[in-house]
């Protein structure tokens, strides 16, 4: 988890996809995300995690649903959602905390 840690203490936001591939909205998210990740550019960053592999954190941040979207800036979350969201949505709501 500490590595958890060095990925969201940053000045740019983070926005974090929590996911599995056996759940078919969070695989729909893939190439939402992509276009996410391409529109912002180094203006923030897009992280996966698979849920599966890093099943401390999900509890930890008691990731029910997926796919679980999280922004966070300074170490800090600013949003959260679970469910499918588009990708202008996405870039709408990382842009807030640029």
């Amino acid at each position: 988890m500490s590595k958890f840690g060095e990925l969201i203490e940053t000045r740019i936001p983070v926005l974090l996809d929590f996911y599995a591939d056996w759940d078919e909205p969070s695989k729909e998210m893939h190439p939402v995300l992509r276009d996410v990740a391409a529109a912002l550019g180094d203006k923030a960053r897009v992280i996966k995690i698979d849920v599966d592999k890093n099943k401390e954190l999900a509890e930890a941040l008691r990731v029910k649903g997926l796919p679980t979207l999280m922004i966070y800036k300074n170490g800090e979350m600013k949003w959260r959602q679970s469910g499918e969201q588009d990708a202008n949505t996405l870039i709408g709501l990382v842009n807030e905390y640029i």
